[in-house]
This record gives structure tokens, C-alpha cells and sequence, in this order.
């Protein structure tokens, strides 16, 4: 394969990535609903550019008038951010798992909503 094959064939991949989806943001208000009680306040689902379709959650939690936590997909995983040290804290396979590490306030075997 000359160098200008392997140029045009390494264009053609594409990463995956996961996605947020209606199924996500239904399990994440049931979540915000359960966790009040244990100092959640709010969420919200922003994108991280302009354009770039990468949906990121923010939490907040009782203590901190900032956003507290970040959600981000990262390849097949959910990524977990301090949002307020600006550390990663860690990653899961399940954007569910990454919600129960903030607050377990549902079972940690609950999934979304298909």
C-alpha cells in the first residue's frame, strides 16, 4: 500500500463515541428527583462547542452555587469530572454508573428506559 492509499484509508474511520440520548436524560431526572433529599439541586445538558454535538451533564449539588460535576462521553464511556477542582475523577461503561458514583440514590444496577 503506497503512503497516499494509507492516507485515504485512515480518513475513513470513524471513532465511536457515545451519545446522550432521550432514554438518558429520562433516567437522569428520575435520578435529580430521587437525589434531592441527599443535597442534589439541579442538572442541565449542555454542549461542550459550538456545533461539536457532544452533549456534556452538569450537577449541582446543595453546597456550591458552581456546578459541582461534569458527565462527558468519551469514546464508549462516561467520564466524571470535579467540575469545581477541574479534575478527572473517573470513567464507566454506563452513563447510569456515573450518576450512582455523584449519589447513589437508585439501585446500582438500574438502567435507563429503552
Amino acid at each position: 500500500m503506497s503512503m497516499m492509499d494509507h492516507q485515504i484509508s485512515a480518513s475513513n474511520v470513524i471513532p465511536l463515541r457515545q451519545g446522550f440520548l432521550p432514554r438518558h436524560y429520562e433516567y437522569l431526572m428520575r435520578w435529580l428527583e430521587a437525589g434531592t433529599c441527599m443535597g442534589l439541586c439541579d442538572v442541565d445538558v449542555t454542549s461542550a462547542e459550538e456545533g461539536d454535538g457532544i452533549e456534556n451533564v452538569l450537577v449541582w449539588v446543595r453546597e456550591n452555587a458552581d456546578p459541582a460535576y461534569m458527565i462527558q462521553p468519551e469514546g464508549m464511556r462516561w467520564v466524571l469530572i470535579d467540575q469545581l477542582r477541574d479534575r478527572r475523577l473517573s470513567s464507566y461503561r454506563s452513563f447510569e454508573a456515573a450518576l450512582y458514583a455523584i449519589r447513589p440514590v437508585l439501585s446500582c444496577g438500574a438502567t435507563a428506559a429503552a
